[in-house]
């Protein structure tokens, strides 16, 4: 997709030419994609360490907002420094989050960043989406 009014261009799969000038995302294979996302987000949260939905929640917003603005809302849905580097303090504080007040705590501060962005009158309604389908998600890996 090439949606002019998207600061990140041509996108495919989530992953952007802006964000990835050395990627062919016209050619971008699944498999690439998924391989971008566990490099550049899922190990960089320790998504193998967390509980899932607590990872999950991380991941999507860091791949549309970025690796250390979902880090700073996730610190301080948690109250700890939010200074978006991935420490001790923060690994500790995600491992033992308990997942429900965390989740809606997050979602609460994804909004309230979506809605202060310049871009909210274009992707504004895709972004309070991508929050719904994200709870849902949510309400599922928490059976």
């Amino acid at each position: 997709m090439n949606d002019p009014q998207d600061a990140g261009g041509e996108t495919k799969y989530g992953i952007s030419k802006h964000a990835y000038p050395d990627v062919d995302i016209a050619n971008l294979t699944i498999d690439q994609a998924l391989a971008i996302y566990k490099r550049d987000f899922w190990d960089k949260i320790h998504g193998d360490e967390l509980p899932l939905v607590i990872a999950n929640q991380l991941l999507d917003f860091a791949v549309n907002a970025g690796l250390q603005t979902s880090i700073r809302k996730g610190q301080d849905a948690l109250g700890v420094a939010d200074d978006g580097h991935w420490g001790s303090v923060t690994q500790a504080a995600m491992a033992s989050a308990t997942p429900g007040p965390f989740t809606a705590k997050f979602a609460a501060l994804k909004i309230r960043h979506y809605t202060r962005l310049t871009g909210f009158a274009h992707d504004g309604s895709g972004w309070m989406n991508r929050i719904a389908a994200d709870l849902d998600y949510a309400a599922v890996d928490m059976k």
